[in-house]
């Protein structure tokens, strides 16, 4: 490997290492626990869509925040149609937990806690709506956005049924109002939800709310009681910070898709020009954002291998040039798509479009290239091993003293006579020994 080579590569193993650290550097001062606040401060968390495992992380870490702080009470404020149950298991466990009190305010005028948020807000040691929200509509369906099927709707249906009840008869509100809720999808506005016994408050805005529980009392799950010290109460904003904003973005299955795609094809162009540091960088950026997005994203193992798999035959269609390996790679990648995500809510699956719109461009690039092949093969006998002589192809790999050449629209092993040839290097072809040519690296003036 010459010196030029090889310094190359280490400036790149070396920016890529200086980007990493200044992404972790920036992830870990971003993820502080939460604001200064004093002890006996109300701390307040919004959240906005869907419930997800970027919602449960904020949620988690926003409680352990108030915790830390000895807060008066949390207050997390509800938009949300619905999610991810395995999220919404996590947040409802994590408030029956806490060690201060939980407030569920459903908010603004006109949000609602539907589906998932019906049973977060049930879970809250207070549950609280603004004017003109809604609550309810926690039929479970499946991925599709149907019905379930009879057996696994009533098994599904009678389990949420009970976990419902559970927290109804935990905090005293209606539980036959959140099983008609669960059962029938029934749904209610915040005055009628009141007078239901479904929430304790309707409240216009967060001082009145704080001012209106000031002195009451709740139990905590270590079973130890604790009374309200909210109306004077500071109030400190756990907003969602920059990380998380930015998880929520891309925790989004289209956007992962996308970032495994473009992560690939940009590793797929380093592969025909090698050194080029800008389809390496913008690869491996994409490659480390989508598997942020996976540890987010509740995903299938098969699928992301079959993605995997579809740029390794799209590797080799390099070396072979016969488009076989490249459409069988089109199809990979798009089982893999269709697989990833498979068994999510609707929300939480990609697009069907999506997935076509990569994979059919590429599938016609590789059959192209198919075609291109065949119609080389048939070129008459004028274009055989003696007329190769002479020629002159491009180092498509360092020849060290083998490796790979392309000419007249295929690559070729070769070998090397003297010295390394490096990629993008003009050669000539020497000699041909069964399927492998000899070259020469061609000189300044051409020769």
């Amino acid at each position: 490997m010459s010196t030029a080579l090889r310094r190359r590569r280490v400036n790149r193993i070396r920016f890529v290492l200086a980007a990493f650290a200044v992404f972790f550097g920036l992830l870990t001062f971003a993820c502080k626990a939460g604001p200064d606040a004093a002890p006996g401060s109300v701390h307040v968390l919004t959240t906005d869509g869907e419930v997800n495992p970027v919602m449960d992380r904020y949620i988690d870490r926003g409680i352990t925040a108030a915790e830390d702080d000895q807060a008066a009470a949390v207050v997390i404020r509800l938009d949300t149609r619905g999610g991810l149950l395995t999220s919404m298991d996590s947040i409802i466990e994590r408030i029956l937990a806490a060690k201060v009190p939980v407030i569920v305010y459903v908010w603004p005028d006109g949000g609602r806690a539907a589906s998932a948020g019906t049973y977060i807000t049930y879970a809250a040691h207070v549950a609280v709506m603004a004017p003109a929200t809604t609550i309810g509509a926690a039929t479970p369906i499946n991925a599709s956005g149907d019905n379930l099927d009879s057996d696994l709707r009533a098994k599904v249906i009678n389990d949420s049924v009970a976990k419902i009840r559970g927290l109804a008869e935990l905090r005293g509100r209606n539980a036959d109002w959140a099983e008609d809720a669960v059962r029938n999808g029934t749904a209610t506005h915040a005055t009628d939800a009141l007078s239901l016994g479904v929430v304790e408050y309707v409240e216009p805005n967060l001082d009145d709310l704080l001012g209106d529980i000031d002195g009451k009392s709740v139990t905590l799950q270590n079973g130890s009681q604790v009374r309200f010290a909210t109306a004077d109460a500071p109030v400190a904003y756990n907003d969602m910070n920059w990380i998380e904003d930015f998880l929520d973005i891309i925790a989004d299955p289209n956007i992962t898709f996308l970032l495994l795609s473009i992560g690939g094809l940009a590793l797929f162009l380093e592969l025909f020009h090698p050194g080029a540091i800008i389809p390496a960088t913008v690869g491996v950026i994409c490659l480390v954002l989508a598997f942020f997005s996976l540890t987010v994203l509740p995903f299938n193992w098969a699928g992301l291998a079959l993605i995997a798999f579809a740029f390794i035959l799209f590797g080799a269609e390099i070396f072979t040039s016969h488009g076989l390996a490249g459409a069988a790679g089109s199809v990979s990648l798009v089982l893999g798509g269709l697989i990833l995500f498979s068994g999510n809510p609707q929300d939480f699956q990609i697009d069907t479009w999506v997935i076509f719109a990569i994979a059919a461009p590429l599938t016609l690039m590789f059959l192209f290239g198919f075609a291109n092949a065949l119609r080389i093969r048939r070129m008459p006998p004028t274009m055989g091993k003696e007329t190769m002589v002479g020629r002159v192809a491009v180092a498509k790999s360092a020849l060290t003293p083998k490796g790979f050449v392309f000419m007249d629209g295929a690559n070729w092993t070769a070998e090397s006579e003297g010295g390394i040839i490096h990629p993008g290097d003009k050669v000539v072809v020497t000699e041909i020994r069964g399927l492998r040519l000899k070259v020469r690296k061609m000189n300044p003036e051409g020769a």
